[in-house]
């Protein structure tokens, strides 16, 4: 059985955001760019299924710019055994990713796939749920526990919700998103990372996939949050019920 596992190069977490002059979007020249944390994690239980025997082959996949193929080096160096590179130059948005995945799936035959349940630069939430809803797959999202039964076929997902854990059996092929609890990432070693610079991966254009990426949404302007206000100190309680009250108008 094959795994698909998508991966998403974004600013890096520890990176300030900065937005653009010309407010059209967030700037990324000269800025840190990393895998997607749940990206990782989506990865790290990949391998962690192929190391159980359970799957034959971990097949990493990004979507942008050509700069994605470093991001994907990394994947290939925590271990995925081949990549795959949709070059797109213009912006894509998750149900263009989504489109791009279904005709991937259609080429490759996976019998899973993992995704982050988000990325932290959209925080959209939206790709995952997509590509299951274009293949008429199983899904189950924020995944914090995974378990495989290859005989019959079946995985069963535990998942928190707001009331405790839910768990789902899911029939494969199915779609997974994952959750920060679900695994900790492992870091790529030196002869790993050597290792993945001979690791193939295969180039596509949206076009030679035959998917169209014109989008229906555009950015109108992006801008940042408000500056918080400095607080105050108050001296009593009274002092503070009168703030609340007049200023804050919230009792």
């Amino acid at each position: 059985m094959k795994i698909m596992v998508a991966i998403k190069r974004v600013v890096d977490y520890a990176v300030k955001i900065r937005v653009k002059p010309d407010k059209t979007g967030v700037e990324t020249n000269n800025v840190k760019m990393s895998m997607n944390p749940f990206c990782e994690i989506a990865l790290e239980e990949a391998l962690k299924i192929r190391e159980a025997g359970l799957a034959s082959e971990v097949i990493a996949v990004s979507m942008g710019p050509p700069q994605c193929v470093d991001t994907l080096r990394t994947g290939l160096a925590m271990g995925a055994d081949r990549g795959i590179h949709v070059e797109a130059t213009t912006g894509l948005y998750p149900l263009n990713v989504a489109k791009i995945f279904k005709r991937l799936v259609e080429l490759e035959n996976p019998g899973l796939i993992f995704l982050g349940k988000q990325a932290i630069d959209d925080d959209c939430n939206q790709t995952g749920q997509m590509v299951a809803g274009l293949l008429r797959w199983p899904q189950a999202t924020f995944a914090s526990k995974v378990v495989l039964d290859k005989e019959k076929q079946v995985a069963t997902v535990e998942r928190e919700v707001d009331g405790g854990l839910e768990t789902l059996s899911l029939d494969l092929p199915a779609v997974i998103t994952t959750d920060l609890r679900l695994n900790q990432p492992r870091y790529a070693t030196l002869p790993n990372i050597m290792k993945a610079k001979s690791k193939v991966i295969k180039k596509y254009t949206p076009q030679e996939l035959n998917v169209d990426i014109r989008s229906d949404l555009e950015v109108v302007q992006v801008t940042e949050p408000p500056k918080r206000k400095a607080g105050v100190i108050v001296s009593s309680v009274d002092e503070l019920i009168e703030k609340l009250k007049n200023e804050a108008h919230v009792i």
